[in-house]
């Protein structure tokens, strides 16, 4: 590892993977001495259609040949991001109609969550256990995992939590909520998707007292789950729709959506309501454009779905317990994080990356980009089946 990495860069664990990247294109990361990586995890379900791909790079050089940042977000009309919003609108249902750029996910969260408290006059918030939304101040207020919380308190006040897929949790839900934020499918608690239709029964509950309903599509949009956002796969319209990740092709980005009259309610009272500085950058707009289009002018979104029913026919074994997830969004299962630690660290060693989730130790990441072909899919689950077999044959020696 280069020790100038640890020296001068602020890290975020004791361990860093510590590759020395040299390039990387497709579905491939290359080290430092060529050795090349097939990677299951774009960037953490960032890197919606790989490394390199043509059509973004082309669109982020053509901006930068005309101009990069020119303002503050929201006083010039500048072209990449009036196109962008214009686009997304026309994909969602028609009162999510008006978009918000910012820099990241957990920006668009602090935004979301302003917005609700705007919006109703009410200060309570409610959120999931082991929800995650973002490692801000207001973001990390919502998230359900108190280990990652206790050194940063105080945080915000008036923030309850329920148990994702609950109903009767549902009555938490009154007159005092400003709004209810959930993941569509929760990420760092291990890709648990919503059953027996409870995001119908959260968008009635919202109804019938008033409370905004916000979905966090930081992990599950831009095609990760056959459908552009992950809500739309479960007959749901929120208020206001979180977005981040997926949106900009590898490129740092977040938004927030909700209807004209929700968000112009940030344009006074006071004026400013949210400002950013770079949100909204045309070079990042115009690879979130790139995106996109690329998205939804190809079979890619719908072919997630094929794409998964080949991980799931391909891994059976028996260290995985079962797959949670869904599209090309999924959680292999061991029955320890032990177990997962060696399979992500061996799978790496043979040239397949993977990686963990942020509260289910037992769960190993595939959220590989969706441009992935099927060859790759077979390539890398073969690494995972024979990494296994070694885990195993090295249990029943002991």
């Amino acid at each position: 590892m280069n020790p100038d990495f640890i020296k001068y860069q602020a890290q975020t664990s004791p361990y860093p993977l510590g590759m020395e990247v040299s390039h990387a294109i497709g579905s491939y990361i290359y080290d430092s001495s060529d050795k090349k990586y097939l990677d299951f995890v774009a960037g953490v379900s960032a890197c919606t259609l790989g490394h390199q791909h043509p059509r973004v790079n082309q669109a982020i050089k053509d901006q930068l040949d005309k101009y990069s940042h020119v303002m503050v977000y929201g006083e010039y009309s500048q072209s990449p991001a009036v196109q962008y919003c214009k686009l997304i609108a026309s994909l969602l249902p028609e009162s999510l109609n008006k978009t918000y750029l910012v820099n990241s996910g957990t920006e668009a969260i602090e935004g979301a969550l302003k917005l609700a408290k705007r919006s109703t006059g009410r200060s309570q918030l409610i959120s999931c256990h082991n929800a995650y939304h973002g490692n801000t101040m207001g973001s990390m207020s919502v998230m359900g995992f108190e280990e990652r919380k206790q050194a940063f308190r105080p945080l915000l006040p008036d923030v309850d939590f329920i148990t994702f897929n609950n109903e009767e949790d549902l009555q938490k839900i009154t007159t005092r909520t400003a709004a209810i934020l959930l993941e569509t499918i929760q990420g760092g608690a291990g890709f648990i998707e919503p059953k027996d239709n409870f995001l119908q029964k959260v968008r009635k509950r919202c109804d019938e007292v008033g409370a905004m309903m916000i979905v966090d599509e930081i992990q599950p949009g831009f095609g990760r789950t056959g459908k552009l956002f992950g809500f739309q796969n479960y007959d749901v319209v929120p208020d206001i729709v979180v977005m981040g990740k997926g949106m900009g092709g590898g490129m740092p980005v977040g938004a927030f959506t909700a209807s004209e009259e929700k968000m112009d309610l940030l344009t006074e009272n006071p004026k400013l309501g949210h400002i950013t500085t770079f949100g909204g950058h045309p070079v990042i707009a115009s690879a979130c454009l790139a995106t996109l289009q690329e998205l939804t002018e190809t079979n890619l979104i719908q072919e997630t779905l094929e794409k998964e029913k080949l991980f799931r026919s391909l891994l059976v074994h028996p260290l995985i317990k079962e797959i949670r997830g869904k599209g090309l969004m999924l959680a292999p299962m061991t029955e320890s994080p032990e177990i997962t630690n060696q399979v992500i660290l061996n799978c790496q060693e043979k040239g397949l990356i993977l990686f963990w989730l942020l509260f289910e130790g037992c769960a190993i990441r595939i959220t590989p980009p969706l441009t992935i072909s099927e060859e790759e899919i077979k390539e890398g689950c073969a690494v995972i089946l024979e990494v296994m077999d070694e885990i195993l044959k090295k249990e029943q020696k002991t």
